[in-house]
């Protein structure tokens, strides 16, 4: 095989689909919804990718990332995992495909958890309260950035107990404190490779930016104790544009924390590249995100590996 075929090759199996399966089209916005797309890691551009012969864009692998310390094995197979937590409604909805083929992955696992509006994780409250590692004591996350603050105004109010550093980054697995499962929960892609989760729009706390954690299983099988067997094909992140971000926290109970926020560039695990590294594409009624937030993503993924995101 030639370099110039080898390279094409390796080209092809690297291709994963735009966010949602398309790019939002400014005519089907409306001039009150706030849309930032994600396809070039800047609200508003469109994707550079080439259509498909059946007309879909593709794109790269999507970006592998650290599982993070605060990871629950899949048990609750449920669409709503709001349970009793405050904050703006958000619908999540992701497409899995075979970075391969381009092809959608029926009965794939995805997991999604992440912190509630004030930085709170389920299964880990007493380490999201000022506990060791959290931002009330211990010491600070390992993959905290130093450095100038973010820029933007900060909300201001009463302080949030805490959020767990570290509970989004770097460091190893924790051993879950409590019985809460709130913010957590797996899906079984449909036949055209999506899941939809029904959640709250994610706080922050110290050291990273707003984020949600996934995970993409195949080769297992349901059960009575929720899915087992295969292998996990890619642990990721998810990511939110600042703009949003920032809207967001003009909003209770988001309005009420204190804790200094990291933004999306100076977050240490968000490798900076748009919808390949997890970032979202959202869409809101524009000075209106307390109604609620659509956020999509296609993952791209290599069904024949296995990405944990538990190496050193």
């Amino acid at each position: 095989m030639s370099e110039n075929q080898k390279h094409r090759r390796d080209m092809t199996r690297r291709r994963a689909l735009v966010a949602g399966g398309g790019v939002v089209v400014a005519a089907g916005i409306g001039a009150g919804v706030v849309s930032t797309a994600s396809a070039d890691g800047a609200a508003g551009k469109k994707p550079s990718a080439k259509p498909t012969a059946g007309g879909e864009a593709c794109y790269r692998l999507t970006s592998e990332t650290t599982e993070g310390p605060y990871y629950i094995d899949a048990d609750k197979i449920r669409r709503d995992i709001t349970e009793d937590r405050e904050g703006i409604p958000m619908t999540l909805r992701l497409k899995v495909v075979d970075s391969e083929s381009c092809k959608p992955l029926r009965g794939a696992a995805v997991d999604i958890w992440h912190c509630d509006a004030l930085g709170i994780y389920s299964g880990y409250e007493s380490l999201s309260s000022g506990g060791p590692g959290g931002p009330g004591g211990g010491t600070p996350p390992t993959d905290a950035p130093t450095g100038t603050p973010p820029t933007g105004t900060p909300p201001t109010g009463t302080p949030p107990t805490g959020g767990p550093g570290g509970g989004g980054g770097g460091g190893g697995h924790e051993e879950p404190t409590d019985d809460k499962r709130y913010l957590r929960g797996t899906q079984l892609t449909d036949k055209h490779g999506y899941v939809e989760f029904r959640t709250v729009f994610p706080g922050w706390y110290r050291g990273r930016c707003v984020h949600v954690h996934t995970k993409v299983h195949v080769g297992g099988k349901m059960t009575a104790s929720g899915y087992e067997g295969g292998h996990t094909c890619h642990t990721g992140q998810l990511f939110f544009a600042e703009s949003a971000v920032l809207d967001s926290a003009k909003v209770a109970p988001y309005s009420t924390s204190t804790t200094e926020r990291t933004t999306l560039d100076d977050d240490t695990i968000y490798p900076g590249n748009g919808a390949e590294g997890g970032l979202l594409t959202l869409k809101y009624p524009r000075g209106k995100i307390a109604k609620g937030v659509s956020a999509t993503l296609t993952l791209g993924v290599d069904p024949d590996e296995t990405h944990t995101g538990t190496s050193a």
